[in-house]
C-alpha cells in the first residue's frame, strides 16, 4: 500500500468519525429537544450561544455530508 493510500484511508476515517458523532449530536439534540426540552453536546452549546433551533438539524446534515465524503473516499476507483 502506498503512502498516499494510507493518507487518503485515515483520512476518510476522520471524516467517518467526526460525521458520526455530528450526525449523533445534531439529530439527537434535535430530538431530545423537541420531546424532553433539553439538548446536549454541539448543538447545547450553539442554543447557549443564541442560535436558533434549526442549527441542530444544520449539525446533523454536516454530519451526513461528511459521511459521504468518507463512503466516496473509501469506494474503490476504477482504472481506465
Amino acid at each position: 500500500m502506498t503512502s498516499q493510500a494510507k493518507a487518503n484511508k485515515s483520512t476518510s476515517g476522520l471524516l467517518a468519525l467526526f460525521g458520526a458523532v455530528l450526525l449523533v449530536q445534531g439529530f439527537g439534540s434535535a430530538i431530545t429537544e423537541s420531546g424532553w426540552d433539553t439538548s446536549f453536546g454541539v448543538s447545547a452549546v450553539l442554543r447557549e450561544a443564541g442560535a436558533p433551533a434549526w442549527v441542530d438539524l444544520v449539525v446533523g446534515a454536516v454530519g451526513c455530508a461528511l459521511l459521504a465524503a468518507a463512503a466516496r473516499a473509501r469506494s474503490p476507483r476504477n482504472a481506465p
